[in-house]
């Protein structure tokens, strides 16, 4: 028996071009702190990661530079579109993605953000190395031909 989809999960927004640009290492799911107005605001799934990223500072994880439009009825009470928002996640994990960063010089992009199966807002990152030019060409060029091989399979049976 098939498995209905859950009405409460649904992406919000998503990093397409990070795969392109980076070669991700490792992903981790974390939680994110935020406003009502900025809940409000992603229930009508008006928001940008694309040119955000996460850092470690002072001990905690942020995700800076992200875009969540503001909430109109809210006008009061609002929240600042491109502010510092905290993440959250476990010590172990934590230490780990310092870690990263730190030491072996790896970038932690946002790839995807979501509402849970609880409908709580979460935020998948990526542990990822920035790509050079060749390999972007690489990329492209096994992706043309991963396109070609399905076309020609098709055609053939």
């Amino acid at each position: 028996m098939a498995r209905k989809p859950d009405p409460n999960y649904k992406v919000i927004a998503e990093n397409r071009r990070a795969r392109y640009d980076y070669a991700i290492e490792e992903d981790l799911e974390c939680g994110i702190m935020l406003t009502g107005s900025e809940v409000k605001s992603l229930r009508a799934a008006r928001a940008n990661i694309a040119e955000s990223y996460a850092s470690v500072e002072d001990g905690e994880l942020w995700l800076i530079n992200s875009y969540i439009a503001p909430y109109a009825p809210a006008r009061t009470w609002g929240h600042e579109e491109r502010r510092k928002r905290k993440l959250l996640v476990n010590r172990r994990e934590l230490a780990k993605l310092w870690s990263a960063t730190q030491r072996e010089g790896m970038t932690l992009v946002p790839l995807v953000m979501y509402f849970n199966h609880r409908g709580l807002v979460k935020l998948k990152i990526g542990i990822a190395k920035g790509k050079k030019k060749a390999d972007k060409r690489a990329t492209e060029a096994r992706r043309d031909w991963d396109k070609q091989k399905r076309r020609l399979l098709k055609e053939r049976g």
